[in-house]
């Protein structure tokens, strides 16, 4: 069952955390629109509120939350109300998929991922951005957990784990990114975006169907 509940109920906390965290937002974006490639065919699962699929120029998502939803969908996004395991796309449809700190609040990552495979062409890529479950963000998230509306109901990964799954789902020719090496209090400006991963809290894999 879809993972909704507390971003129907809280969407102007979930948006104040990008106000609050501008800096650690904008290292993040960075970081993702690297490893984008260059076309209009794309689309993100788990769009929310459209916070990174605006800027990056992709026009349509998939997002359980009828809340959220909404709210992109007043921001010019064309959201489709669908879950990651079972998207309503037909075989080989995109150049790429997105998912942003989706992969935590999937119910089944394998079908995600299977899914993500499916809708992509040949030669495409999706691209996920997370909390890395070993990094120190990951830690402090997890000693928090019940404390967050958000985050009691994730499910944190390591880059081991996601990377072991797309492998399971077919992907290959994997491209990792790191951004965030401090605390988010700490933030006080964009973090650097840097190649691999094992220091930043936030990590990008890129990988090829």
């Amino acid at each position: 069952m879809a993972k909704t509940t507390p971003f129907d109920e809280h969407v102007s906390r979930y948006e104040d955390w990008f106000e609050k965290n501008k800096f650690a937002f904008e290292s993040e974006f960075l970081a993702i629109m690297g490893q984008l490639p260059k076309s209009n065919n794309g689309i993100e699962i788990g769009v929310g509120s459209g916070r990174f699929a605006i800027p990056l120029g992709i026009k349509v998502g998939v997002d359980p939350s009828t809340k959220m939803g909404e709210t992109a969908k007043k921001k010019g996004i064309e959201v489709i109300d669908a879950v990651a395991e079972n998207l309503p796309f037909y075989d080989s449809k995109f150049d790429f998929a997105l998912m942003v700190t989706t992969i935590c609040f999937v119910d089944d990552i394998e079908a995600a991922f299977e899914e993500a495979y499916r809708v992509l062409k040949p030669g495409g890529f999706l691209i996920i951005g997370f909390v890395d479950r070993k990094s120190p963000v990951g830690i402090l998230y997890q000693q928090h957990k019940k404390e967050s509306v958000f985050y009691r109901i994730a499910t944190f990964y390591t880059v081991d784990e996601v990377v072991f799954n797309l492998k399971k789902a077919g992907f290959k020719s994997f491209n990792f990114t790191q951004t965030i090496f401090h605390n988010l209090a700490e933030i006080k400006d964009i973090e650097q975006v840097k190649e691999g991963y094992g220091e930043g809290s936030f990590v990008v894999i890129r990988a090829a169907k």
